[in-house]
């Protein structure tokens, strides 16, 4: 994947990886990058119903969908997987949170779909209005779903289950009410390789993620997503029969994702370049209570944070903390991205 920019940089838009022009698609998106991906309007082109199924959604649903509809995939990802239930969907995106508690409870909204910390901020605001919301299952993905978020949707009666989808392969693998690892969705391949070799690890061990589909408008072989996961070796106690992975356990590289979305180090490297006082710029990935937090140091000797924290939304696609600091403060470790969130 940290390939495919500079592919589609160099063949826009798709890199030469499609087998019909940008034209004949229904859909392109754009993800930070920037990196651009297709779709179609066949049913279920990311595969996404397998996993809204087993959350429990169908027929008689109200999905409000959380995923952003901006230039990026995500929201159409979830949408087009609950169209494949039969599911209907309000979409919803993301941000002004009182219109999102009262589209909700006017339309009756039964399941959500977003990131995992967005729904807790909607039923906090419920219950700051005094609104009483009929939501009972979540499909989540786009971050991690820490142990204490899920408690906490599971004491308000609400089923959290995750996905690990990626925008040019979509649906990879997903969560099961056995909540014992994530299955791999059955018609793609996975395999957990050492990192940037290629060659598989023994099963248990961690390693990088490298799946096959064979989609036949835009077919990816054995290609390396950046993110690390390990084998879970068994049968789920669902009854699913497919291999399962533990989910997902940190990058390959120092790309990762905050708020739902990835930050790579090309994207602070442009920040740097950006400014010539800027001596050296570090993103720090942490969270407050079950919420991602951005914060971006900056070695300069004179700046204007105002200015900073402009081309930080600019250039990196997500409002951050900005913190200025002295000169040759910042450790020479190599990191542009620390990643400082738990995730046991």
């Amino acid at each position: 994947k940290s390939e495919l920019g500079k592919a589609q940089a160099g063949q826009a838009p798709f890199g030469g990886f499609t087998t019909k022009p940008v034209y004949e698609f229904s859909h392109v998106f754009q993800s930070p990058g920037p990196i651009y991906e297709p779709s179609s309007n066949d049913p279920d082109w990311w595969r996404m119903g397998r996993f809204l199924h087993a959350v429990g959604i169908g027929a008689g649903d109200i999905v409000h969908n959380c995923f952003g509809y901006h230039l990026t995939p995500a929201g159409m990802i979830f949408e087009s997987g609950a169209r494949a239930v039969g599911a209907t969907v309000l979409p919803a995106g993301t941000g002004q949170t009182e219109l999102q508690v009262t589209a909700a409870r006017d339309v009756g909204s039964t399941a959500y779909a977003g990131t995992p910390d967005y729904l807790k901020v909607i039923l906090e605001k419920a219950d700051a209005m005094g609104v009483d919301l009929k939501i009972t299952k979540a499909a989540v993905g786009g971050g991690a779903l820490f142990p204490s978020l899920r408690a906490y949707y599971e004491e308000r009666g609400i089923t959290c289950l995750q996905s690990y989808a990626t925008a040019d392969l979509g649906n990879i693998a997903y969560e099961s009410p056995a909540m014992e690892g994530l299955i791999v969705d059955e018609q793609i391949i996975v395999e957990i390789v050492t990192p940037g070799t290629g060659i598989p690890v023994a099963p248990g061990e961690v390693g990088e993620v490298v799946v096959t589909t064979l989609n036949p408008d835009y077919p990816l072989i054995r290609f390396a997503t950046g993110d690390l996961s390990a084998v879970l070796e068994g049968e789920s106690p669902c009854g699913r029969t497919n291999k399962r992975i533990k989910g997902w356990m940190g990058r390959a590289d120092q790309t990762t994702k905050i708020k739902g979305m990835f930050v790579r180090p090309e994207q602070v490297a442009a920040l740097v370049a950006q400014h010539a006082e800027i001596e050296k710029a570090r993103v720090i990935a942490s969270r407050e209570g079950e919420a991602d937090v951005m914060t971006v140091q900056i070695e300069t000797a004179n700046g204007d944070e105002a200015r900073y924290a402009q081309s930080v939304a600019d250039l990196l696609k997500l409002k951050g903390k900005v913190e200025l600091v002295s000169p040759g403060s910042l450790p020479r470790d190599g990191l542009v991205i620390e990643d400082q969130r738990s995730y046991d």
